[in-house]
């Protein structure tokens, strides 16, 4: 198995992942981003409101080459004035 480091940008700042984890194949990075992209933007949305937000996640392998990114974006917009006032 092969170490891959998960550096995660969440639109204002940028983490850079030092530790990395053990992927035994592709398919464990693509899951680590699918999982792990969706539980940073659930906290960030809720803190940031409704504004358009992206997430992005690059992957690195051991020799620090970028192999793989991902990206989640929320966007919402209210569709007309009752729901502000409710």
């Amino acid at each position: 198995m092969s170490r891959f480091f998960f550096d995660i940008h969440d639109g204002i700042r940028f983490f850079q992942d030092h530790e990395g984890q053990e992927c035994a194949d592709v398919g464990d990075i693509r899951n680590e981003a699918m999982k792990t992209l969706p539980e940073i933007a659930k906290g960030s949305i809720v803190s940031r409101g409704d504004h358009p937000q992206m997430f992005t996640m690059l992957v690195r392998n051991e020799n620090g080459q970028s192999v793989y990114t991902a990206t989640l974006n929320f966007a919402g917009l209210w569709l007309n004035e009752v729901a502000l006032t409710d």
